[in-house]
């Protein structure tokens, strides 16, 4: 790894509060596609492997997850402006068998496959989180534009037959779109927190170890 690398991964920047929102609704259906695919070919490859069929199938799995882990660093450093250098070791020359041998025995394969692995579950998390603060928020915010047009031209709280509190004016929707304002600050925090923990996640599982910059610097 060189110094440059080094310097572009221990950066610490705040992703834009766009990047950062793109990014994590991003992760719910990446991280379903992806847990698909790897559970998918895993347990196809492994039921088939006695036949010598798996074989090929658990090989496609292990250069796709590879290839997804290059494409991730590079979606972080993109919409969130976070480098990750690719920590994998360089494939020896010689026969495809250890090549294949190098790409088995590097830690790196299987941190890409556990990362996609978990992406699903931290991808929901993320995506419910972000979508309920944000329309919570947006929906406080906008209450003394569109109250009027829902049923009985009134906003009730909670429920439309659970009526406790009721908006039916433009004064009394002011206290919720205030409250909608601090809701959007606290969702602005929100989504750039859930967005350097996903980094800090992703740096641990696709970024270097202590082993790989050993290794880089010994070779």
């Amino acid at each position: 790894m060189t110094s440059t690398s080094a310097v572009a991964a221990s950066r610490r920047t705040t992703p834009s509060l766009g990047g950062s929102m793109a990014y994590l609704l991003l992760n719910f259906p990446l991280g379903i596609a992806s847990f698909v695919f790897v559970v998918t070919l895993t347990s196809t490859g492994l039921a088939t492997s006695i036949v010598w069929i798996g074989l090929p199938i658990l090989a496609l799995m292990v250069l796709t997850v590879r290839g997804w882990g290059r494409v991730e660093r590079a979606r972080i450093y993109a919409m969130l402006d976070v480098a990750i250098p690719a920590p994998y070791r360089p494939l020896p020359f010689g026969a495809v068998r250890e090549r294949w041998k190098a790409r088995l025995g590097d830690g790196t394969t299987w941190r890409d496959l556990a990362y996609f692995f978990l992406l699903f579950p931290l991808g929901v998390f993320e995506f419910v989180l972000v979508v309920a603060f944000w329309a919570t928020s947006l929906a406080l915010v906008g209450l003394p534009v569109y109250y009027r047009y829902l049923p009985d031209g009134a906003y009730f709280f909670p429920a439309y037959n659970v009526r406790w509190l009721t908006v039916d004016s433009t004064l009394s929707a002011l206290p919720w779109a205030a409250l909608g304002v601090v809701c959007v600050a606290l969702s602005i925090a929100l989504t750039k927190g859930l967005a350097g923990m996903h980094v800090r996640f992703a740096k641990s599982l696709l970024g270097p170890t202590s082993a790989t910059r050993q290794y880089a610097v010994t070779g």
